[in-house]
């Protein structure tokens, strides 16, 4: 049906979608970046880092880190000079994300929880939209991503990273194991919550291939877009202008 959405391997209403994310994250905010480093190897971290040089944060620009949750991102470009705005759909994320900054002395951040679907920020506001493993579960992402457009400026950049499916032959299906049945027991065993994460997995799977999501990125008005697999596709980097 038309006016329905996935969640997992669900079909939900839009409403439903956005009432259970917001569960699931609610759920696995506290040992959100724990269970990134145990799901990834680690390996997140390099990909972010990576993420972050391809968008060349510069001293004095604006930034809008969507689904910024945690910080990750944000405290990688503020450490270059740019005023980054964090922002999540999700308080609790938001919480601990600021709890962090805190910690590390990052005070110039501002936090804001905002849906991307609708965002409250003025047209051409922003020099660059940053969104790192978030827009898979946004439930209508051709409106975040015509949102993303609208509040950037002329000129301005769009970045996102993303799980996708790998195309190396042979290492695709020894990842799609690990991912369906280890990474639910390491949600069960490091958060108490196998049914988060397993959504989680779920939701790579359903996320369009990096062509299809290529081209959602063209129609809501960017050009010059890229896509950056990483090993082979199981992340990849997405960029596009606003000219």
């Amino acid at each position: 049906m038309s006016d329905q959405v996935s969640f997992g391997y669900e079909e939900v209403s839009p409403e439903e979608k956005t009432r259970r994310v917001g569960e699931v994250f609610s759920n696995v905010a506290k040992k959100y970046d724990v269970m990134n480093d145990a799901m990834s190897v680690g390996m997140h971290r390099l990909w972010k880092d990576k993420f972050v040089r391809r968008v060349k944060p510069r001293e004095g620009e604006m930034i809008l880190d969507m689904a910024g949750g945690t910080g990750d991102i944000a405290f990688r470009m503020a450490e270059r000079g740019a005023t980054v705005t964090v922002s999540d759909i999700n308080q609790d994320m938001l919480d601990v994300g600021f709890e962090r900054a805190v910690e590390r002395g990052y005070d110039d951040l501002v936090w804001s929880c905002q849906n991307a679907e609708q965002l409250s920020f003025p047209d051409r506001f922003f020099d660059a939209y940053t969104i790192a493993f978030g827009i898979r579960n946004v439930t209508q992402i051709d409106k975040a991503l015509a949102e993303a457009h609208r509040v950037l400026k002329h000129g301005g950049r769009f970045f996102c990273l993303e799980f996708s499916t790998t195309e190396w032959p042979g290492f695709r299906e020894v990842y799609d194991a690990y991912s369906h049945k280890l990474v639910p027991k390491l949600g069960q065993m490091i958060a108490g919550d196998a049914e988060s994460y397993r959504y989680l997995i779920e939701s790579i799977r359903r996320f369009p291939k990096m062509p299809e999501f290529e081209a959602m990125i063209r129609a809501a008005g960017f050009t010059r877009t890229k896509v950056e697999p990483i090993l082979g596709g199981v992340v990849a980097i997405h960029s596009g202008w606003k000219i």
